[in-house]
């Protein structure tokens, strides 16, 4: 048990260190080839952000834990909005100027609501698998589309604020890039293993441990990085970085390991229960985002509310959830 433990938290350690220096790698890269400011934005930090579960999602799939992978994305959602967001609401009010971060949203809830249709009847199927996939290739693409075309808009300055504070050099950041994608794969093979032997040492699924232990580990880099963008005024990385990595984490990850093991058998409860709180939370910041007031605002007593679903939402787990 105890070299379980220590696996899962090393293995979450260097897992968020690795993403971390991924995510710089690449978007120094990016910028070193005159990528586009929005996209890099859209792209590099929400799609970043999510490599971590990208990577356990491939690993765990190919080790046979299919439904720690999906626990893993919906798990991660759920945090992203709940803890993530409403964390960082305590810490400073959060405002949602960016147009482009309002429409991913509403993308966002539409791509939430394929999901649903889709495990409705508890299982995910190939093809569903490579609509999920073209989905995120398409999502890509229309996010070029967005930064070739926008000049002005809130994200825009906070990204550009962002950029001027990175000084790596081209060299530093393929090394960075490279090494940081190696140690992905290697701290969540580790992740993986302890994981599996955490949830056999307990007697509970893996899906408990993707939604619970797996999926906060990886939403850390989220909340790091909201925590910094709302303390230098840039709220509308905060949310946007949960949107897009909310988004990738439905296309991309569910998408690539519904594509390397379909047809998985899925238990009810992953739509009644945890896609149903996904739905709510998103539905919830939707209305905060778009509510029609001078206040519109993730504050206080809203940030309150969100952690309070996340933690309300963990403990139910806890408590209710069959052993396997």
């Amino acid at each position: 048990m105890f070299l379980f433990l220590l696996a899962i938290f090393l293995g979450l350690l260097l897992l968020i260190w690795s993403a971390d220096k991924f995510v710089d790698g690449a978007t120094t890269l990016a910028v070193h080839f005159g990528m586009p400011t929005l996209l890099i934005g859209i792209l590099i930090v929400g799609f970043g952000t999510s490599t971590p579960e990208i990577a356990i999602a491939i690993i765990a799939t190919l080790n046979g834990t299919y439904s720690l992978a999906i626990g893993n994305a919906l798990g991660s959602n759920i945090a992203n909005i709940g803890l993530i967001l409403g964390a960082t609401a305590l810490v400073k009010p959060i405002v949602a100027h960016s147009r482009i971060v309002q429409k991913n949203l509403l993308l966002l809830l539409v791509i939430v609501l394929i999901i649903g249709y889709m495990l409705f009847d508890n299982t995910l199927v190939l093809t569903e698998g490579i609509i999920l996939v073209v989905g995120c290739l398409a999502f890509i693409f229309w996010s070029i589309l967005v930064a070739k075309e926008t000049k002005r808009d809130a994200l825009v300055s906070d990204i550009k604020d962002e950029i001027k504070s990175m000084t790596m050099s081209l060299q530093q950041s393929i090394f960075f890039l490279l090494l940081g994608l190696m140690l992905l794969i290697i701290s969540s093979q580790i992740l993986v293993w302890g994981s599996v032997g955490i949830a056999k040492a307990l007697g509970v699924s893996d899906l408990i441990i993707g939604l619970t232990i797996i999926a906060l580990g990886t939403s850390l880099p989220e909340l790091a990085t909201s925590i910094v963008a709302v303390k230098k005024g840039e709220s509308d990385i905060a949310i946007g970085n949960v949107v897009g990595s909310n988004i990738f984490n439905i296309l991309a990850v569910m998408g690539i390991a519904t594509m390397i093991s379909p047809n998985q058998p899925i238990t009810s409860e992953i739509f009644y229960r945890d896609w149903s709180v996904m739905f709510f939370l998103t539905m919830a910041l939707i209305f905060i985002t778009y509510e029609k007031k001078e206040e519109n605002k993730i504050d206080t007593l809203r940030g309150a509310m969100l952690l309070f679903a996340y933690i309300a939402y963990t403990l139910y787990l806890g408590v209710t959830l069959p052993v396997s």
